[in-house]
């Protein structure tokens, strides 16, 4: 399909093929008729993604910050090929578009294929031929809003928003500062709320322009706007003002306190300077709010990627009702928008449209809309390097015969399988087949910078395509056992990351499959294959007793809305990486866990997780002990993690995978990596070997399955407070 991005690394934007979207849980697909170009918003994200690297660093300091401590804990060399991967990539524009609904995801039942739409959302309503929207950001059409009114749908309720905070009663004077798309839609909302509008805007254009539209009366800003309004008030000043100005400046907030009457109302609804003058805004008591874009839900993924919505008795106007309210008035002839269509053009056309917002075309503008050929067939696969001839002949023995080489499909190109995983199948000489993600956008970015020879909509492609052997799973945790498991059955390895499974009864179909199946499946528990964690099983080789092993985490903290923290989609941090720590102890002990025991570290704080600070006992089939400290309150700059193993009078201290030092017959030996190294290079040899060669996996099944069943009963430990046999 057609979509426009733009490169982060040159700041070009430019019209892409890109693989469709597929149908996905809770979702709605819609094949675009047309959408909005946000015009001060999106050239401020052009201009921004256009400015040197020095610049960027100087407006997001908190994201340097950030990447010097990955750097202090991941090392150099892969934090900067993280960074470059970032840069090097494209985003999508756009976040207000309508359409038809194709088809609907499991889960969505208020839609379905035919209804006409708008819809809303950074990264949902793009500039794009089909679009993936949660369906909490998707309302229908009234009979009499036609698609290119409908795109207008997001930045009315962003200016309804607006409204709504400023609280405006019949016959109250407001005034709107800055007179774009946000400013002509509020001053408009205003009037059909019965109030005296007064409009402030440097182009005189845009000023009569909504005169004619219901405006009362307006200036610019430099025609001594502090007199003639304090003259259209009758010398009150304005009941509210509504800065809807696009600026770094702070004039707008200063003159709108001037302008104010006493206790009067300030909103900031565009994107401007908010020093606020404390003597003018104190002296009049005013109430300063700034507006949250579309209204309540903005912001919360439990609204808009979950699909929770707010009960309407409680919370009356949400991002959603906003969207209807804003089309049901421009329905009823309450506010046009026709009048602000300045300009159209079609997608294929859409960098012709950006040169006239960012000012390359001097040309005046307003509402610049995008329109789509809803009749063309999109593509589902774009090809993006041409197939070696050896992995074209090694596809024909896919599913027997020996296999010459790794063809690894990629499902998901979250953070770390760009960061981690690709380099290290790279460096293990695999070739790189085909690749999807929940995002075209990404599967593109992904598939260009690593070489992939194509990108596609949905992982049933990926696992069936007779070019790929090795099918590599790292999306979000909730997908993770049914994909390996169809992957499996289809006569695919599989890597997939961690964690296997969320429920016990996921785990027990996946392992049915590895166990029916003549391929391997191998899950990222990583540590085991660490330079040092292997030195330290090699450390108590031969042993006759067992060990006690004490494992501390300094796990850092994860807000209780991240999506890991959600018991379905992520299945919680015990579950999604606690498994990591009682992998590596069946490793070092060679015996299953037999028993485990856990409590959370709890209190009163509600943005803290109890569960993401536990104490867990295990006791292995040997005998052998293992405790682990999972704790989110540390200090950042202390190393993550630290184990400490002790047996027949010796012991063996790592720190972090970066050192350890062993003790024995009362000497210490200290051994010291470059970097970092926590397994994954080993392990991705090791998979890769067990395809070449035809070698078990590299990790036993009933390892993983136990490792995976131990988070479960660990959590079930927590909400039970006592011991469970596994």
């Amino acid at each position: 399909m057609k979509q426009i991005l733009q490169n982060r690394k040159t700041g070009e934007v430019k019209v892409t093929d890109v693989p469709a979207p597929a149908a996905q849980r809770g979702r709605v697909l819609v094949r675009a008729a047309a959408s909005l170009i946000s015009a001060g918003t999106e050239r401020a994200v052009v201009d921004m993604n256009r400015q040197s690297l020095l610049n960027r660093a100087m407006e997001q300091p908190e994201l340097v910050r950030k990447t010097i401590r990955r750097a202090r804990t991941e090392g150099l060399m892969n934090t900067v090929n993280a960074v470059r991967s970032k840069l090097d990539s494209y985003v999508a524009l756009g976040y207000s578009a309508a359409g038809t609904v194709a088809s609907v995801g499991e889960g969505v039942t208020e839609f379905r294929a035919g209804d006409r739409v708008a819809c809303a959302g950074v990264g949902y309503a793009s500039h794009a031929e089909v679009l993936s929207v949660p369906k909490n950001l998707c309302v229908r059409l009234p009979e009499a809003v036609s698609h290119d009114e409908g795109a207008y749908a997001t930045l009315g309720a962003i200016a309804l928003q607006g409204v709504r905070l400023a609280e405006p009663t019949l016959g109250e004077a407001v005034v709107v500062i800055g007179l774009g798309l946000l400013g002509q839609l509020a001053a408009q909302l205003l009037r059909a709320n019965g109030c005296r509008v007064f409009g402030i805007d440097l182009d005189a254009r845009k000023t009569e322009l909504a005169r004619t539209l219901g405006m009362e009366a307006g200036c610019a800003p430099d025609e001594d706007a502090r007199r003639l309004v304090s003259e259209w008030t009758r010398g009150r000043g304005a009941d509210a003002v509504l800065v809807t100005a696009a600026t770094s400046s702070n004039q707008p907030i200063e003159l709108a306190g001037e302008i104010s009457r006493l206790k009067g109302r300030v909103v900031a609804v565009g994107g401007v300077g908010t020093d606020v003058p404390r003597d003018v805004y104190y002296r009049r008591e005013l109430t300063l709010k700034i507006s949250m874009s579309y209204g309540p839900g903005r912001y919360d993924p439990e609204y808009e990627e979950r699909g929770h919505d707010y009960p309407f008795a409680y919370v009356r106007w949400t991002e959603g009702r906003n969207l209807e309210a804003f089309l049901d008035l421009v329905a009823a002839g309450s506010v046009n928008v026709e009048r602000l269509t300045t300009h159209r053009f079609s997608v294929e056309d859409g960098e012709r449209a950006y040169q006239l917002i960012t000012g390359e075309t001097a040309e005046p503008h307003l509402g610049v809309l995008l329109e789509y050929d809803t009749a063309r067939e999109v593509e589902r696969r774009i090809e993006l390097a041409p197939e070696s001839k050896a992995s074209a002949r090694d596809a024909k023995n896919v599913l027997n015969g020996p296999q010459t080489s790794v063809r690894v499909g990629l499902v998901g190109a979250g953070g770390y399988a760009t960061g981690m995983l690709l380099p290290a199948f790279k460096a293990a000489g695999a070739q790189f087949q085909a690749i999807t993600t929940a995002s075209g956008i990404s599967a593109l970015n992904t598939g260009r910078q690593f070489g992939f020879a194509a990108c596609a909509s949905s992982a049933e492609e990926i696992i069936n395509d007779p070019s790929v052997n090795l099918v590599v799973i790292a999306t979000r945790n909730d997908t993770h056992a049914t994909l390996a498991r169809r992957a499996l059955e289809s006569g695919r390895h599989v890597f997939v990351e961690k964690p296997l499974a969320l429920t016990d009864s996921e785990l027990n179909e996946v392992l049915e499959a590895a166990g029916e199946s003549a391929t391997t499946l191998t899950v990222g528990f990583n540590r085991r294959f660490s330079p040092l964690a292997r030195r330290a099983k090699e450390f108590f080789e031969g042993r006759r007793a067992p060990l006690s092993i004490v494992y501390r985490v300094n796990a850092g903290r994860l807000p209780p809305d991240h999506w890991a923290q959600n018991e379905l989609e992520g299945g919680g941090r015990i579950v999604a990486e606690v498994c990591h720590f009682i992998d590596l102890m069946q490793f070092w002990t060679d015996a299953l866990p037999v028993r485990v025991y856990a409590e959370a570290v709890a209190g009163r704080n509600h943005e803290i997780v109890d569960e993401d600070s536990v104490l867990i006992t295990l006791r292995f089939a040997d005998g052998s002990n293992g405790s682990i400290a999972y704790l989110a309150e540390g200090d950042k700059s202390l190393a993550k993690e630290r184990a400490e193993i002790f047996g027949e009078g010796r012991s063996f201290v790592l720190d972090d995978f970066r050192s350890a030092v062993m003790y024995r017959d009362g000497r210490e030996e200290v051994v010291k990596l470059r970097a970092q190294d926590k397994g994954q290079p080993g392990e991705v040899r090791a998979v890769c070997a067990a395809v070449l060669k035809g070698e078990p996996a590299p990790i036993p099944l009933e390892h993983l399955a136990a490792t995976t069943r131990a988070t479960f009963r660990i959590r079930e430990s927590l909400r039970a407070g006592q011991a469970l046999n596994l």
